[in-house]
């Protein structure tokens, strides 16, 4: 099979494409082959090192297939596997995530948990694209302690989400799922073209950052608070978080960049009583992982998720043997969402 791997940390140019042996299917695994592959930037922080260490070049080893999104057909299913067929469609999370199997390579092997059915109907591009983002996301929007713990049609009404940089892919998500759960949705973008993305996506209000006073433009929407922020940058955004957010209101982090520390106004957020829960879905509890993930692909199965121009999140398309340049692509800054050909399925 065709397969992109490092077997050191470093740039792009450490990913080789490779011809290797397809993969055996042990007891309680899966074996996928891939359609589309998604990028996302803890991918390229993974393979450059710079994710969980000091960035100084390592060696992998046994030798590492990057991305942790992806979307396919099962091939093989191993022994004791019930929940899946031959032929069905599905979709991957973690798939790289302390094990070497990511899903830029025409077959990857998984335990079974980690495989997800992809409703009829739903895209190979849209199920490449729900991991990392619509799991990070639905997490978000849950860590509120008065809250639902699983999102459904309704179980945001009468709540207002903020999501701070509606156009990249969290964000994006974010608005989906708070819509598709009810909420009134404000996001902040840094232009017009961003604001056109984050409308297209369903957001009710739109507040470029840029040109507008972010704390007095959410407090005229919304006079009693927001009961949830989804923020992606709170060395820049967190004074303002505090400044709009309820009473007993949840500011749920999801770092995408460093620096690490974060200066937060401690007597203001006592004051409201604020939560800040932050959010690394590797590593959110089973239960909480097990909700989101009905979640996101109940909502993918009732089009809530779409992704494309249309949709809010244009896609930037590569083939698996310019996986390099895809990487390239997400650390550059690539708006909307990175998707990598695999196998024409």
């Amino acid at each position: 099979m065709k397969a992109v791997v490092y077997s050191r940390t470093g740039g792009p140019e450490v990913l080789e494409f490779v011809n290797r042996e397809l993969p055996a299917v042990e007891a309680g695994e899966v074996r996928v082959r891939i359609a589309v592959s998604g990028v996302n930037p803890t991918d390229w922080k993974s393979r450059s090192g710079a994710a969980g260490g000091s960035g100084a070049a390592v060696e992998v080893d046994p030798e590492q297939v990057p991305n942790q999104d992806g979307a396919g057909v099962v091939d093989a299913i191993g022994l004791g596997v019930t929940r899946f067929a031959v032929g069905d469609r599905v979709w991957l999370r973690d798939s790289a995530f302390q094990r070497p199997t990511g899903t830029a390579a025409e077959y990857t092997v998984l335990p079974d948990h980690l495989v997800n059915p992809l409703p009829d109907g739903v895209s190979f591009d849209v199920g490449a694209s729900l991991g990392i983002p619509a799991l990070t996301a639905h997490r978000a929007l849950t860590a509120r302690e008065s809250g639902p713990a699983r999102l459904s049609p309704g179980s945001l009404v009468g709540t207002t989400v903020l999501v701070t940089g509606g156009a990249g892919a969290v964000g994006h998500a974010a608005i989906q799922l708070a819509v598709w759960a009810g909420a009134t949705v404000i996001t902040t973008v840094s232009s017009a073209r961003k604001a056109d993305l984050a409308a297209a996506a369903g957001a009710h209000h739109i507040v470029n950052y840029r040109s507008e006073d972010v704390v007095a433009r959410v407090k005229e929407i919304a006079p009693r608070g927001v009961e949830i922020v989804v923020e992606v940058n709170p060395l820049a955004n967190i004074a303002d978080d505090i400044a709009v957010i309820t009473r007993g209101g949840t500011v749920a982090i999801y770092v995408a960049d460093e620096p690490d520390e974060i200066p937060v106004p401690a007597r203001a957020s006592m004051v409201k009583n604020v939560r800040l829960q932050f959010v690394l879905t590797y590593t959110t509890s089973e239960v909480e992982k097990a909700n989101a993930v009905a979640a996101v692909t109940a909502a993918a199965a009732a089009g809530a998720l779409e992704v494309d121009d249309d949709h809010g999140l244009p896609l930037t398309r590569f083939t698996l043997a310019e996986t390099a340049a895809a990487h390239e692509a997400v650390e550059g800054g690539a708006v909307g969402k990175v998707l990598i050909d695999v196998a024409g399925l």
